[in-house]
C-alpha cells in the first residue's frame, strides 16, 4: 500500500474514531462554581471583576454556554444604571449574537429555553426604558414563547416559573395605548393573582435549596409585583427586609429597598439606606441613588435636598430624569421661599433633558405653562408622598379652600386633602373629598379627578365594596388628564384585573 495513501486512511480511521466524540462533547449550561462567582459579581454591581470572572469562565470551561447569560446580566445592569444612549446603541447587537450563542447549546437542557427567554426580557426591560416599545414587545413575545414551551418539558423548573411569574402578573395591566403591542403577544394570558401565586410557588420551594441560584432575583420581582400591580405596599416592604437582601453590600438592593420604603412610609428609613450605600470603584456608577435621595429629603422638607439632585445632574449622562431633577430642584427652592432659583431651574427644565417619560413629560408641561404651584399646596403634596400624613394634615389645615385663588388651586386643595385623608385611614372622609374633586374636576386637563376615582376605587377594594370599586376605576379609565395618565391608567386596570373584570 503507498505510503500517501496509508496516512489518508489513518487519518480517515483516527477521523471516524473522534469526530464523534468531539460533536457529542459540547454545549452544556452549567452554574458551576466559576459561574456562580460570576453570576454573583455581576448582580452586587460589580462590573470589572465580573468581567475578569467571565474571562476565566470562558478560558476555563470553554463549552459551557451559561456564560453568556451571565455576560447579558452585565449589559443590562449597565444600561439599566446609567442609560447612556451610547451604550445602547453599541450593546443592543449583543442579544440576537447571545441568543445564535446560546442555541448550539444542549436542547434536552431545562436551561437551553430558559436562559435564551431570560436575555429576551432583560432586553425588552432595556428597551422599554429606551423608547423601543415595538422592539420590546416582539421580545416578549419570543421569550413568552420559548418559556411556554419550556414550561411544558419542564414543568417542575422554577427559573421558568419566575419568568412566567412577572409575565403573568403584567399581561392584564397594559395600559391602552400599548393595547397595539399585546397583539404581538398571543396566547399570552393571565392575572396579578396568578403571578403572585407562581413567584410565592418558587420563592417557597427555592428555601433550603443551594441549587436555586436566582431566590434574590425572585424576590425582588414578588416585592415589586405586591408594591406596583397588587397594591400592596406593607406586604412589599415585608417582602424586601428578608435576609435574602443585604443593601449594605449591594447597591441593587439599597435601591429596592429604598424603592419600596420610599412608597411604603417609610422614607426615613429609605434615606438612611441610600445614606449608607455601599460605594467604590469596584462598583459600577448608579447616579439614579442620588436622584433617589434627593427625592426622599424632599419629600421630608430637607433643605439640602437640591445637593443631591445636582450631583445627580454632574454623575447621569442618560436621557430621563434630567427634567424631573430640575423640577425638584425647583420646588425645593419654592418651599424655602426662593423664587429667583425656581425661576432659574425651571428654565434649565425646559432647556435640558428629553421627554421619554412621565415624570419628564410632567415636568417639561409646568415649566412651559409657567403656572406656579402654591408652596402650602406644595408643601403638603411632598409631605404625603413621604408618608408624613400628620405634619401634611397640619399644613393643609392651616388654610381653607377659599384662600386658594384659582379655581386650579381649589381643585388641588379638595384633592389634597382627600388623599391626606385617605393616608389616615379616615376612609369615608376621604372618599366624600375625592366625589367633590372628581364632580368638580372630570373635564380638567389637571389629574386630580382622575387619581382621585383611582384612589376611590382603591379604598372600595380594600373595603371589598367590588361594584363600587369597579366603578370607580372605570371612571378614572374614562378620563383624560394631560399629566400620569398612563400611570394612572395601569392602576386602574390592574385594580379590575385584581377584582375579575
Amino acid at each position: 500500500m503507498p505510503r500517501n495513501l496509508l496516512i489518508v486512511l489513518l487519518i480517515f480511521f483516527l477521523g471516524c474514531c473522534f469526530l464523534p466524540t468531539i460533536a457529542t462533547a459540547a454545549k452544556k449550561f452549567e452554574y458551576t462554581p466559576r459561574a456562580r462567582e460570576a453570576y454573583e459579581l455581576a448582580t452586587s454591581l460589580r462590573i470589572a471583576e465580573a468581567r475578569a470572572a467571565l474571562t476565566q469562565l470562558k478560558f476555563r470551561e470553554p463549552n459551557n454556554l451559561i456564560a453568556y447569560h451571565i455576560e447579558n446580566y452585565l449589559d443590562f445592569f449597565v444600561l439599566f444604571t446609567q442609560e447612556r444612549s451610547a451604550d445602547y446603541d453599541k450593546l443592543r447587537r449583543n442579544e440576537e449574537k447571545r441568543i445564535e450563542i446560546m442555541a448550539q447549546g444542549d436542547p434536552n437542557s431545562p436551561y437551553y429555553a430558559y436562559v435564551q427567554a431570560d436575555t429576551r426580557l432583560q432586553w425588552a426591560l432595556i428597551k422599554l426604558k429606551f423608547g423601543d416599545y415595538l422592539g420590546a414587545f416582539t421580545s416578549i413575545s419570543k421569550a413568552h414563547k420559548l418559556l411556554k414551551r419550556n414550561q411544558e418539558r419542564f414543568p417542575g423548573f422554577l427559573p421558568n416559573l419566575k419568568d412566567l411569574g412577572i409575565l403573568h402578573a403584567m399581561i392584564g395591566t397594559i395600559p391602552d395605548n400599548y393595547k397595539w403591542g399585546v397583539r404581538l403577544l398571543s396566547g399570552l394570558r393571565g392575572t396579578i393573582a396568578q403571578g403572585r401565586k407562581e413567584l410565592e410557588y418558587v420563592l417557597n420551594k427555592s428555601k433550603g435549596n443551594p441549587d436555586f441560584l436566582f431566590a434574590e432575583e425572585t424576590l425582588v420581582i414578588y416585592s415589586f409585583v405586591l408594591l406596583h400591580l397588587d397594591n400592596k405596599p406593607e406586604e412589599a416592604w415585608v417582602a424586601v427586609n428578608r435576609p435574602e437582601l443585604q443593601p449594605g453590600r449591594n447597591p441593587l438592593h439599597t435601591f429596592v429597598k429604598a424603592n419600596v420604603g420610599m412608597r411604603a412610609q417609610h422614607n426615613d428609613e429609605a434615606i438612611r439606606l441610600l445614606e449608607q450605600r455601599p460605594s467604590g470603584k469596584e462598583y459600577a456608577a448608579f447616579p439614579y441613588l442620588d436622584f433617589m435621595q434627593g427625592l426622599a429629603r424632599l419629600r421630608r422638607l430637607d433643605r439640602n435636598a437640591d445637593n443631591y439632585f445636582q450631583r445627580f445632574l454632574e454623575e447621569y449622562r442618560g436621557r430621563n430624569f434630567i427634567k424631573e431633577a430640575y423640577q425638584k430642584m425647583a420646588w425645593s427652592a419654592l418651599i424655602t421661599g426662593n423664587t429667583n432659583d425656581y425661576t432659574r431651574y425651571m428654565a434649565a427644565c425646559l432647556a435640558n433633558g428629553h421627554t421619554d417619560s412621565e415624570s419628564d413629560e410632567t415636568a417639561e408641561e409646568e415649566a412651559r405653562k409657567g403656572i406656579v404651584p402654591h408652596p402650602t399646596l406644595l408643601r403638603a403634596r411632598l409631605l404625603f408622598d413621604g408618608g408624613y400624613y400628620i405634619r401634611a394634615l397640619e399644613t393643609l389645615q392651616a388654610s381653607k379652600q377659599t384662600d386658594f385663588a384659582s379655581r386650579p388651586q381649589q381643585l388641588e386643595y379638595t384633592y389634597r386633602y382627600g388623599r391626606i385623608l385617605h393616608g389616615l385611614e379616615r376612609w369615608d372622609e376621604a372618599i366624600k373629598q375625592y366625589n367633590l374633586t372628581i364632580d368638580r374636576g372630570r373635564n380638567d386637563p389637571d389629574y386630580f379627578a382622575c387619581n382621585a376615582a383611582l384612589q376611590a376605587g382603591l379604598i372600595c377594594e380594600k373595603r371589598k365594596a367590588r361594584e363600587s370599586a369597579r366603578q370607580y376605576f372605570e371612571t378614572c379609565l374614562s378620563m383624560r388628564p394631560s399629566a400620569y395618565r398612563t400611570s394612572m391608567h395601569q392602576a386602574a386596570k390592574a385594580g379590575l384585573n385584581r377584582l375579575g373584570y
